[in-house]
């Protein structure tokens, strides 16, 4: 149990201490609001839920004393609020059903000292006490309240103000995983806060190691800035870091704008340009010579490791585990998951490179910025770079052709791989088949990789949105299965899961 106590002297500094604490709401925590009347919970309750809303927002924010509960489902994250002043047994409290409501939504609870027990492991009580403009609160801090009021007082050493005097921050992005952005200012200028603690290891899956190790994944801020320091360094438009703690994971970073890809994209934009010059980006990389070892800071380095075997045996391992019982309703016999890797064992070759570079593995849609104000190649920006691994040129330009978040036309995409072709080709020597040979092998690899990924997070995560994308990815994995190369794979796709390929499925 963490316990904190704060002099509120004004109405915006309850308010703000409110906006601050929704930077870290998340489905199933809880905040009991504790008080008389007049004491601030009201006032707390709607700054918490305003800060939770679109911006653009003008819904009212109505107080639950007579409806009870009231319930947000198009803020950032679902959240409920509750009023229990009119209520007086627990069974009436039960009837609002607040447990079940926690799987899924944040809750804020007012009079919250009626309940008649304890609803959350992850709950912030805050108790207020005083009238007026002047009032003191006491926040007592249990499970993910505690770490994240922890998180937050070190955010606030780092950008230097108070920790509940909100200022310039706001939410930008970010879920549940380890990684998250905020909007500040820095030297009077928009910037973005990157918080991105250690990766904690997961269990272990294969020889004793957690996925996270055996795919390669970024473990902590380190390689962020390692990775845009560098690639800025080249003349490529990734965010220029401001300020870093990296012993804390944490970093000030360059914005790059709010025209990403997919957002242009979905809005009808003409994407030939942007995409031509993305494609440019990846032709201009291959002329450099990728280190292994990269500088981050004094004491800072990070390894970019090879995207070898075991990464991606262990990635297309996802299919039968996860895509194999979500697509069947039953788990894949003993043996396919060791049939699958071996099929896998004698392509993956075709896709390895005597001249490896930096693959940044998702160079696609979300992580694409256009910057129509700079030149050439720098009206590209790149973001989440930290996943960067030595591979084949043909991964980022496969990543960026067989999107799986938004449809490219089929002519447009012929189009770019053609344009990139052209480049390679005017740059001197480059084989077109066995780049060919490598883009199939890595494409069906990777539509293998989300299919299984999407599966998990439907089934684990309780995210069913990403299943909207299947039928796109499927279409790629069939469309990199007429490689000749790839028979032995399309084979077993046809014999055991042609469901991944819509083939005999409605």
């Amino acid at each position: 149990m963490t316990t904190l106590s704060l002099t509120l002297a004004s109405l915006e500094e309850t308010e703000d201490m409110a906006r601050t604490l929704s930077l870290w709401a998340r489905p199933g925590t809880l905040i009991a609001l504790v008080g008389d009347l007049g004491s601030g919970k009201s006032s707390f309750a709607r700054a918490f839920i305003r800060a939770l809303m679109q911006p653009e927002s003008t819904e009212d924010i109505p107080s639950p004393s007579f409806s009870l509960l009231q319930i947000y489902e198009d803020t950032r994250i679902p959240i409920f609020h509750a009023d229990l002043y009119r209520l007086s047994t627990s069974e009436e409290q039960a009837e609002l059903g607040f447990v079940d409501l926690l799987q899924s939504h944040c809750g804020l609870i007012e009079w919250a000292d009626r309940l008649p027990g304890k609803l959350n492991d992850n709950t912030l009580q805050i108790s207020f006490s005083g009238m007026g403009e002047m009032r003191l609160a006491k926040l007592e801090a249990s499970g993910s309240w505690e770490a994240a009021l922890a998180r937050n007082a070190l955010i606030a050493t780092f950008l230097q103000t108070p920790s509940f005097a909100l200022g310039t921050r706001a939410f930008f992005e970010g879920d549940a995983s380890s990684r998250r952005y905020e909007t500040v200012v820095h030297q009077a200028k928009p910037a973005l806060l990157m918080d991105m603690p250690q990766r904690p290891d997961g269990p272990p899956v294969r020889h004793g190691k957690p996925y996270s190790a055996i795919a390669h994944l970024a473990e902590n801020i380190t390689s962020v800035v390692a990775i845009n320091t560098h690639l800025v360094e080249r003349g490529y438009s990734a965010p220029k870091i401001l300020k870093a703690d990296l012993q804390n994971g944490l970093a000030i970073i360059e914005p790059l704008g709010a025209a990403g890809y997919g957002k242009m994209q979905g809005a009808g934009a003409d994407m030939r340009e942007p995409l031509e010059t993305a494609v440019a980006l990846l032709a201009d990389m291959t002329r450099h010579d990728w280190p292994w070892l990269v500088n981050a800071a004094a004491g800072f380095s990070h390894a970019v490791k090879p995207y070898d075997e075991e990464a991606q045996l262990i990635e297309v391992d996802l299919l039968p585990s996860w895509y194999f019982p979500f697509a069947r309703g039953v788990a894949a016999a003993p043996g396919i998951n060791e049939e699958f890797a071996e099929i896998w064992r004698k392509i993956l070759p075709l896709s390895s490179s005597q001249n490896p570079q930096w693959v940044l593995r998702d160079y696609h849609s979300p992580n694409l910025i256009w910057i129509p104000e700079r030149k050439g190649l720098q009206r590209v920006g790149i973001i989440d770079t930290q996943d960067a691994l030595m591979g084949h040129a043909a991964y980022d330009l496969m990543s960026l052709i067989q999107d799986a978040r938004v449809d490219i036309d089929p002519a447009m995409a012929d189009h770019l791989y053609q344009h990139y072709v052209k480049l390679r080709q005017a740059q001197g020597v480059f084989s077109q088949s066995d780049f060919a040979a490598a883009y199939a092998v890595l494409g069906a690899q990777r539509a293998t990789k989300i299919l299984g990924i999407f599966a998990r997070l439907h089934k684990r995560d309780g995210k069913p949105a990403y299943l909207k994308h299947m039928p796109r990815v499927s279409r790629y994995l069939a469309h990199n299965l007429q490689h000749p190369a790839l028979a032995p794979l399309r084979d077993w796709y046809l014999e055991h899961l042609p469901q991944a390929l819509r083939v005999g499925v409605s």
